[in-house]
């Protein structure tokens, strides 16, 4: 089985582990030259607010919605990603990170296939126990349906961070209704 690490809303997180006084507020992270948005928080997409925006273009609802705005990080974020990668290779030998913020790990052997979203579980608590980072994991017979059950976490949050799909019927309905462009 294949698993994949998803850190979510990654940059806006990792901001919010260095000041908690942005949990559940909107915040946004621009890009190198201040630019574009190229991150956002959950709060902050309920706004609206579109990945990729100009700066500009948004200015005045940032404003008018208390929005915590930052520049990009990246000294941050790559030693926030060092630090979730770092813990999620106890948990397999064979980690393959995908992005800054997304690692494919391979169950094969780690544990068997009935303890798999209990292990799966483990790695979210973990990780968001360790770094303050929230995470989702998919967990499915190869890494394209991993990435689409991690996806499927964002979506329903009654699986707890964790979806391990396996069953081929099951996999059969959500490629059914998941967006091809997807």
């Amino acid at each position: 089985m294949i698993a994949l690490v998803d850190c979510n809303n990654f940059f806006a997180s990792c901001e919010r582990v260095f000041n908690p006084s942005l949990q559940n507020k909107p915040v946004v992270i621009l890009s190198n030259n201040d630019g574009c948005i190229i991150a956002r928080s959950n709060e902050a997409k309920a706004l609206g607010i579109a990945m990729g925006v100009p700066l500009y273009q948004v200015r005045e609802l940032l404003e008018r919605e208390n929005v915590a705005v930052f520049s990009s990080n990246y000294n941050l974020y790559g030693d926030m990603s060092r630090r979730v990668m770092c813990l999620l290779s106890e948990f397999t030998p064979d980690l393959v990170p995908y992005s800054i913020d997304e690692a494919f790990l391979d169950f094969t052997g780690v544990c068997t296939e009935d303890r798999f979203w209990d292990y799966g579980r483990r790695i979210v608590e973990t990780v968001e126990r360790g770094t303050g980072i929230p995470i989702t994991i998919g967990i499915a017979p190869t890494k394209t349906l991993a990435k689409i059950a991690s996806k499927l976490c964002k979506q329903y949050p009654k699986l707890a961070g964790c979806c391990y799909m396996h069953r081929p019927e099951d996999i059969e309905k959500v490629l059914r209704r998941f967006p091809i462009g997807d």
